[in-house]
């Protein structure tokens, strides 16, 4: 009994125990499962994008508290601090990886998971693997797969760590609070540093990743690239994950375009309530426009201010071209103008010189006119240009160079850099002069030669839409070294341009003998279109004319041929030399235009006559054409009494008569000039194309919206890239000195269209300009048309107020554009997008743009 007693007794103690036994597993299982979940929460230093906002707000907190001094405005120059490698990085930072980035974090997720258990045993484990997989940069063996894992771990809500990352979480932490940010060239073993610029620090905020993720979402749904687009936008987005930008040229990006901002006379007039106006004028409809396709007649290629049949039908007379001038709407479109189906990312240069996508210009006419002239010709699913052109139809480069055996002074590349080429074509003449280093400035009318223009574009060679009819060429006066008009349809004798064509000489023979149709023109003439060649060709310059009046003896040739010696004699322009050239039977007569006035106090007739002192040259936006010349200048400070120096000279050096003028920052203008010069050289190199994800191979036609001296264009010219240099009308005109250096570019007011044809540059380049022009028109409008202008692919890269880049980014997003990177301090922004295919559903028919 006892026994049994006893033997119940030490039963309940054995079951006592094993409950307690129970009990302290469970426990520990819990301690071990809290102390595992804690610390595979910890966020590592890869993926410091996805930290809490707190957490970030106090890092960028406590970044700009401990360097707010070192990025303190100079009187103009880049600081020391701004260029030393081991700067530290203030502000916002927003840069956000690419598609193709997140696809493949998501391949490599699952082997992630199957290492958790393993990775996650003992502390000391963690601790052995933590040195082990350290390669000297801190990032272990797979540092760049971890920068990319931390976007996909906040698509899926998981933070998960691999190998011995926990270790560099408290790193992380502590260096993010400390407000220290190394870059990548900083010295010694120290795994801290190297670890922040080899891994790429980001600071993306969720809404900024969610907002990307829809918009490539919607991308898919409603547009599908090619196989070609896909492998190169591949291309990119891979080169993208391995381009950091160097904190010390972020650094320097907002220095230098807070100092410049507040230099510029344009902008010292403005009160000092403009942020607070700006502001206001941002509304919420800009920020949430809901987007519609333009429909109009033009379909995939209208353009606003050249499509207005509104107006166009109600012209009194359309004999000078009047038609095919500028009638922009009285409210710019806010509309986005449709894609032609089957477009494809462009061709890259230089093949794009010899064939473009068929679909991407679908227009076959040109090809059926000329292609007997070598033009252009479609062969199979590209449209093929042999080189050729109306005078030279066995080949451009043999007609450059036979240009330049008649005259050696022409000397390309050298003497002549910039060339004005009017009636171009489809610019085969300007594509091929980049192989001897001369800018070709091709023109032509949105005419019956459809889309001769936008071939150009798509080819990669500089062109745009414009005619001589009314109005002044929006050009600055004695800027072009040669003009050129090979077979260019326009009767330079008469005064205006009647019809383009030499058919409106031949109908003149028709209904008059010959004796009346000298005595009519020589009536109507007054040579405009000829004089206004004459405002723009540099003194000194070479006036090329290769037509039939040059070598075929009609009767209309004849003709035409004794109006245009009658008149270029009376211009004091010297004829130079009437050569043939025997491959491509035809001929070139080369005038060059006088260096002083001594030929025009000469002349026994003032026709025609020297233009009135108060008669700006210089003015060409929206002016009227003058039968008229101005006087060269003379005075060796004045700008033109000098031949700018050789190429590539002439691009460095900063141009005699700026000797006495006031820069537009506010500094003597040569000293102005090498400034801007630098601060451009340092912003390209050390961010642009370093840190802005772009794959610069594959970029040809870029715009500056907003040029001052043409300093970064001139940074690009180790590029195989050319840049119009837009000068808006509104601010300081130095136009002139772009073209002094060897560049071009055109004034413009971008509260209308530009004349371009849609879907024509790789990369627009905007700064400070919204913010410039929000008093005078809508963003909203703006922003239109450089999703016009701009290709699917293409990048808008925009430097201004911290405002204006908010709105700008709201817009963006709403255009579902990928916001590439975004960067702010002290009021100052940056921002980088890139267009995508995307187009809305909903159509908004454009009135003054149907027939």
């Amino acid at each position: 009994m006892a026994m049994a007693k006893y033997s119940r007794v030490d039963g309940r103690k054995s079951s006592s125990y094993c409950s307690t036994a129970v009990i302290v597993v469970f426990v520990a299982f819990c301690l071990v499962g809290i102390w595992m979940f804690m610390s595979s929460s910890v966020v590592p230093l890869e993926n410091s994008d996805f930290s809490s906002q707190e957490t970030r707000n106090e890092a960028k907190q406590t970044l700009q508290e401990g360097v707010s001094k070192q990025f303190d405005d100079t009187s103009g120059d880049i600081s020391e601090d701004a260029t030393r490698e081991g700067g530290t990085m203030p502000g916002k930072v927003s840069l956000n990886t690419d598609e193709e980035s997140r696809k493949s974090v998501e391949e490599n997720q699952e082997e992630n998971h199957g290492n958790d258990s393993s990775d996650e045993k003992t502390d000391s484990e963690n601790e052995q693997r933590t040195v082990d997989g350290d390669d000297g940069s801190g990032n272990g063996k797979d540092g760049e797969m971890d920068s990319r894992e931390g976007e996909s771990n906040l698509e899926s809500g998981q933070a998960e760590n691999e190998g011995g990352e926990m270790s560099n979480n408290v790193q992380a932490e502590s260096e993010e609070n400390s407000g220290e940010i190394r870059s990548e060239s900083a010295e010694g073993g120290k795994n801290s540093d190297e670890e922040v610029s080899e891994d790429k620090i980001k600071h993306v905020d969720k809404e900024d990743i969610s907002t990307v993720d829809n918009n490539e979402k919607n991308q898919d749904e409603n547009s599908e690239p090619s196989a070609v687009e896909n492998s190169a936008e591949s291309e990119e987005n891979n080169q993208t994950s391995n381009e950091i930008l160097p904190t010390a040229a972020q650094s320097e990006i907002l220095t230098e375009s807070t100092t410049q901002n507040g230099a510029w006379s344009t902008q010292a007039e403005e009160s000092q309530n403009e942020k607070k106006w700006q502001q206001a004028s941002i509304s919420n409809e800009e920020n949430d426009h809901q987007w519609k396709v333009c429909k109009s007649t033009a379909g995939p290629d209208y353009i606003p201010c050249l499509d207005n049949w509104q107006v166009i039908r109600k012209l009194p007379s359309t004999k000078h071209y009047e038609h095919r001038e500028r009638h922009c709407p009285s409210e710019p479109p806010t509309c986005l103008v449709p894609l032609p189906e089957g477009f494809k990312r462009s061709i890259k240069w230089p093949k794009s010189r010899d064939k473009i996508w068929y679909y991407n210009v679908p227009h076959t006419k040109l090809a059926e006119v000329k292609g007997h002239q070598n033009w252009v010709k479609v062969t199979g699913e590209y449209l093929t240009f042999p080189g050729g052109g109306t005078q030279f139809k066995n080949g451009a480069l043999h007609y450059i160079d036979f240009l330049q055996q008649s005259v050696p002074d022409i000397a390309w590349g050298k003497r002549s850099r910039v060339i004005l080429d009017v009636g171009c074509g489809v610019a085969s003449f300007g594509g091929y002069l980049f192989e001897r280093d001369v800018l070709a400035m091709s023109f032509a009318p949105k005419d019956e030669h459809e889309a001769q223009v936008q071939f150009a574009l798509e080819r990669g060679i500089p062109a745009i839409l414009n005619v001589m009819g009314t109005k002044r060429v929006p050009f600055p006066s004695s800027v072009f070294d040669v003009v050129h008009c090979a077979r260019c349809r326009v009767p330079w004798h008469v005064e205006g341009a009647i019809s383009f064509s030499y058919f409106s000489v031949f109908s003149y023979v028709l209904l008059y003998s010959f004796s009346d149709m000298e005595t009519h023109l020589r009536h109507i003439s007054g040579g405009k279109l000829l004089l206004e060649l004459n405002r723009v060709l540099r003194p000194g310059g070479y006036f090329i004319w290769s037509a039939t009046p040059v070598y075929q003896k009609l009767p209309e040739d004849v003709g035409i041929w004794q109006e245009m010696s009658r008149l270029t004699k009376s211009m004091c322009w010297d004829l130079v030399t009437v050569k043939k050239d025997r491959l491509n039977a035809v001929g070139a007569a080369i005038y060059q235009k006088p260096a002083s006035n001594d030929c025009y106090n000469k002349r026994s007739k003032n026709v025609p006559p020297l233009c009135e002192e108060s008669d700006d040259p210089n003015a060409a936006w929206n002016v009227s054409l003058q039968a008229c010349m101005h006087k060269v200048p003379e005075d060796s400070t004045e700008r033109g009494s000098l031949w700018p120096a050789q190429w590539p000279e002439r691009l460095e050096q900063p141009p005699y008569w700026l000797n006495s003028q006031i820069g537009v920052y506010g500094k003597a203008a040569q000293e102005d000039f090498t400034a801007d010069y630098n601060h451009w050289k340092t912003v390209i190199s050390e961010s642009y194309l370093k840190g802005m994800g772009i794959d610069w191979s594959s970029v040809r036609n870029v715009m500056d919206m907003k040029a001052v001296y043409g300093g970064f264009a001139a940074a690009l010219k180790d590029l195989k890239v050319w840049v119009m240099n837009v000068v808006p009308i509104d601010a300081a005109d130095t136009l002139p000195v772009i073209y002094e250096r060897g560049l071009f570019g055109i004034h413009h007011d971008w509260c209308e269209s530009f004349n371009t044809y849609p879907r024509t540059y790789d990369v627009l380049h905007a700064d400070h300009l919204f913010s410039s022009i929000q008093n005078r028109c809508k963003l909203v409008a703006v922003i239109a048309e450089v999703d016009r202008i701009l290709r699917p692919e293409g990048k808008l890269i925009v430097r201004d107020k911290a405002e204006t880049i908010s709105a700008v980014e709201s817009m963006a997003k709403s255009l579902q554009w990928e916001i590439r990177m975004i960067y702010s301090k002290d009021g100052e922004g940056l921002l980088c997008v890139r267009k995508k295919f995307w187009r809305p559903t909903v159509e908004e028919p454009i009135k003054s743009a149907i027939v």
